[in-house]
């Protein structure tokens, strides 16, 4: 029987590192070619972050009043089984989203000063990084939350 482990943070540090690298290369090589970076482009996983972080206290909220399973009122375990797989999944898209906003920020944070692209890009590279952090530690929360109470110690006969 497989059982699902909480997501390693050191797997999700070395997706940061690895992509961190493959994007440092690649804007090395290519940054002339690569359309200016706005605002909002880094700013796209804020949404996606703050309703994991929503449905993570919903979610904390129903397993802490014991609201799990079939009643009225009640979150089926499915779902919350599906949460699980939404949270993993996002840490690992927001910390190789991080590596990819942090690769991109090693090579145009020293070139701010000769090129004018550069300087202009910082702003929204800088925003993606904090949402891949953002959705990381939303996730991470989200996967937390989803965990099943522990049972209270059984009494003992009198």
């Amino acid at each position: 029987m497989n059982v699902m482990r909480p997501t390693k943070l050191l797997d999700l540090a070395a997706n940061v590192l690895i992509a961190a690298v493959v994007a440092w290369i690649a804007t090395r090589w290519a940054y002339s070619s690569f359309p200016p970076i706005t605002v909002i482009a880094g700013a796209s996983l804020y949404p996606v972050a703050a309703l994991e972080a929503v449905l993570a206290f919903v979610i904390r909220t129903r397993v802490g009043d014991r609201r799990i399973g079939d009643g009225p009122k009640h979150m089926h375990p499915i779902t919350a089984a599906r949460a699980v797989a939404l949270a993993k999944a996002s840490a690992q898209v927001g910390s190789l989203a991080a590596g990819v906003w942090l690769g991109f920020l090693i090579w145009v944070l020293p070139q701010r000063s000769t090129l004018h692209a550069a300087g202009s890009d910082t702003p929204g590279a800088i925003t993606g990084l904090i949402a891949g952090l953002l959705l990381v530690a939303a996730a991470l929360w989200l996967e937390y939350c989803c965990r099943a109470p522990s049972e209270p110690p059984d009494e003992p006969a009198t």
